[in-house]
């Protein structure tokens, strides 16, 4: 018995728990034990943040299924619309012909002649063009942009004239017109028809034609520039034309000046010619006021006489 109680100490001393105590003495225990946990630990706070990101996404579907967005019952206008460029105002732009130009400091000669009205025998600087067809007949005039009928008016020189409003102080004037087929403050779009051309008494000679003007304020524009062209482009053309304008009348002032000049400046010749001239006249006055003066003597020398011959009588 005894012997077999000192078998069973002995297997007991190499047991399980003397292999685990083994096992904690070794150096890499400990190291590799920290490491596990790590790994562990940042398992953990990977899959919180997963988790938590997938609950946002949930959330968010089921928000956006909830959501209901509010129609809009006005029709979306398409970009190209809100950029619209400048037109001529009838509805066929090929049969367009311009009889009368836009009166331009900078245009040739023949086109400042072709860009003046004559009436009542004078001559006026046109601020706009007048358009026809060629064969003469009336035809539907346009809007040229979109916008806000201003006025409508009938003027006794220029016919029934429509007024429309295009914002940022720009509008269009369409003269000259037959049958007005708009009113004040209703809105139009571009190339929808606002009348006929007609006759008026400011371009008789042109027939059945329109009369159409670009206007900055109270300044005019040329049209023919600004076709094909934004509106934005309006402020650059009247900034070029003003500079223009300037030029010329500082050209013209100096012209002015040096005609002038050569006009009061007398060359040597003339001043050789002119001066004896000038001398002989003082001399004749001279002598006629003499004369003159002599003839006066004479006369009060002689009063005296006639009275004594009256005393005496």
């Amino acid at each position: 018995m005894v012997v077999e109680v000192m078998k069973m100490n002995e297997e007991n001393k190499f047991g399980p728990k003397k292999s685990w105590t083994r096992i904690f003495r070794k150096k890499w225990f400990f190291p590799s034990l920290y490491l596990v946990l790590a790994a562990l630990l940042i398992s953990a706070v990977v899959w919180y943040q997963n988790n938590g990101d997938d609950q946002e996404i949930v959330e968010e579907r089921e928000q956006s299924e909830e959501y209901s967005p509010v129609l809009n019952e006005e029709e979306a206008e398409p970009v190209m619309e809100q950029q619209e460029v400048v037109q001529l105002p009838i509805e066929n732009s090929e049969e367009a012909q311009i009889v009368t130009k836009f009166f331009d400091y900078n245009a040739d000669e023949s086109e400042k002649v072709n860009a003046l009205i004559h009436y009542n025998n004078r001559y006026y600087q046109s601020t706009g063009i007048d358009i026809t067809t060629e064969d003469g007949e009336g035809f539907e005039v346009v809007a040229a942009l979109s916008g806000t009928v201003a006025e409508v008016k009938e003027d006794p020189l220029l016919g029934n004239v429509v007024v429309i409003d295009h914002g940022d102080d720009v509008k269009t004037y369409y003269a000259s017109l037959g049958d007005v087929k708009v009113e004040a403050d209703a809105n139009v779009k571009q190339e929808e028809a606002i009348g006929t051309a007609g006759k008026n008494k400011f371009g008789t000679e042109h027939g059945n034609h329109v009369h159409f003007e670009v206007r900055k304020g109270d300044t005019p524009v040329n049209p023919e520039a600004l076709l094909n062209q934004p509106l934005a482009s309006i402020d650059e053309l009247m900034d070029s034309a003003e500079s223009t304008e300037d030029v010329a009348e500082d050209a013209d002032e100096s012209e002015g000046v040096t005609e002038e000049a050569e006009e009061t400046e007398p060359t040597e010749e003339t001043d050789a010619v002119e001066q004896p001239e000038e001398a002989d006249e003082q001399d004749e006055d001279a002598d006629a006021e003499l004369d003159e003066s002599d003839a006066d003597l004479e006369v009060e020398d002689e009063q005296p006489e006639e009275t004594e011959d009256d005393t005496e009588e």
